[in-house]
């Protein structure tokens, strides 16, 4: 007995109306990512594993998926690596390539290989999936969509300003008003860990505070102890845990705070700018939010970070997220170019629209006539006419069989169809074609020779 066919956890397959609800979101988002000057490009879907390797921390590290080597590659492995059963030694051996974890390092390796083609600053969007050996859960999975725009070659906060628009111009096309988009600066994170004795580590200390909307105030404090950052340390921090008052109010705690931390004040300097000037020019429905615990992971991040949740009451994790960073070409040898980018969460914005029922309704339509086939001459009738529609943008299908008419009908109905046009003998003869209103049951009669006529009535 053949085995039931399945897929690996953490991966879909996609229904029609699936797949138009989700190139839905991407045209939406390609829309405006166009509109603000961004260039599409496209990288492999995988990459040389030494070109990801140690750009993302030790557990971005360890979600990367590695490819095999081909061939026969164990016999290349020498007795003692493979021996130690010791996974760190043996697959640099085993394996020379991986699956693309995120789209901003291929981003920064295609910068350094085509510097010579690129106009600076370089505005890019990019639209493809990555893939990381993530634990599966609502709205996290491990082969998912990236949407992402990054400017490189430009320090001006002109771009976190864009960006800050571009997300809420984005949210409020796809109807997702009252998003909240989140802001931090990474030099704050490096003057607080400064200031309270833990400059040493720091990345311990980010990664700790970041999953605090995860795993809770006493889950941080308790990852903090275990990575080695004292208990004073962590008292000192813990205000920060929940940071009240506007943004200007927190901005002015901060400054107390990191008065004596250069980097904690260039780092205050850059979030009042970029919400100073937020709040002249105004959003359109989403709201800025300075979060102070706020830590984005990633270690390439040296400037300003974002990160967008969903609207109140649905609960999701973030629907987007990026930052500033200074020197990521700078790990490929192209020194001195600063980028900063942001990403849309494809899978969990299309859950989020799911929820909230903002999908348009049109949306479920794939055609938008059906010819029913009453045999061989009519059906030829009914192609010649589909071919006029289609020439006027019309989605026309004919029936491929004279199958009963119920069947036919029943078609119509599961395809959502709102019309549905008869040729049988007598219309043949006559030179018409009849259109029956699905919705309304009604029927109107068009000349075969104008269905232009027909046409303007869509």
């Amino acid at each position: 007995m053949p085995q039931k066919p399945s897929i690996p956890k953490g991966t879909r397959d996609f229904s029609p109306a699936e797949v138009a609800k989700r190139n839905y979101i991407i045209q939406t988002i390609k829309k405006h990512f166009e509109v603000y000057g961004f260039q599409p490009i496209e990288t492999p879907s995988f990459e040389n594993s030494e070109t990801l390797m140690g750009k993302y921390g030790d557990e971005g590290d360890r979600l990367i998926f590695k490819i095999l080597n081909s061939g026969d590659f164990i016999s290349k492995v020498d007795d003692v690596t493979y021996s130690s059963k010791n996974s760190a030694s043996l697959t640099p051996k085993i394996s020379e390539k991986a699956l693309r974890y995120d789209l901003t390092v291929p981003f920064a390796r295609y910068v350094v290989m085509h510097q010579n083609e690129i106009d600076f600053p370089f505005k890019r969007y990019q639209i493809q999936p990555v893939w990381r050996a993530d634990r599966p859960q609502k709205g996290r999975f491990r082969e998912f969509y990236q949407c992402d725009a990054d400017v490189v070659g430009a320090k001006s906060l002109l771009q976190e300003v864009e960006f800050v628009q571009l997300y809420d111009a984005v949210f409020t096309d796809l109807g997702l008003k009252g998003s909240t988009i989140k802001i931090n600066n990474r030099k704050v994170l490096s003057g607080i860990a400064e200031v309270i004795g833990a400059k040493h580590l720091l990345i311990d200390f980010t990664v700790a505070l970041d999953k605090l909307d995860k795993i809770g105030e006493e889950g941080v404090k308790k990852e903090m102890l275990a990575k080695g950052i004292s208990e004073g340390a962590i008292a000192k921090a813990a205000p920060l845990f929940s940071m009240p008052g506007s943004n200007a109010d927190q901005l002015e705690q901060l400054k107390t705070l990191l008065v004596h931390s250069d980097i904690g004040m260039a780092g205050i300097a850059e979030l009042e700018g970029i919400v100073t000037q937020i709040n002249a020019l105004g959003l359109q429905s989403a709201q800025l939010q300075l979060d102070v615990t706020l830590a984005r992971g990633l270690n390439y991040y040296t400037g300003a970070i974002f990160e967008v949740s969903a609207p109140a009451g649905v609960q999701m994790g973030s629907i987007g997220g990026g930052g500033r960073y200074d020197d990521l070409t700078g790990i490929f040898g192209l020194k001195d170019i600063s980028g900063v980018g942001i990403s849309f969460g494809l899978d969990r914005i299309y859950l989020v629209l799911e929820e909230l029922g903002l999908f348009p309704e049109s949306l479920d339509r794939t055609i938008d006539v059906l010819c029913i086939n009453f045999g061989n001459e009519e059906s030829l009738a009914s192609l010649q006419l589909v071919g006029k529609l289609r020439g006027h943008g019309i989605k026309a299908e004919v029936y491929p069989s004279s199958a009963k008419m119920q069947k036919q009908m029943k078609y119509a109905n599961n395809r959502n169809v709102p019309f549905v046009i008869l040729i049988g003998k007598q219309e043949l003869d006559q030179g018409d074609f009849v259109v029956k209103n699905m919705a309304n049951g009604e029927q109107q009669t068009y000349e075969l020779s104008s269905p232009e006529d027909f046409v303007q009535t869509l």
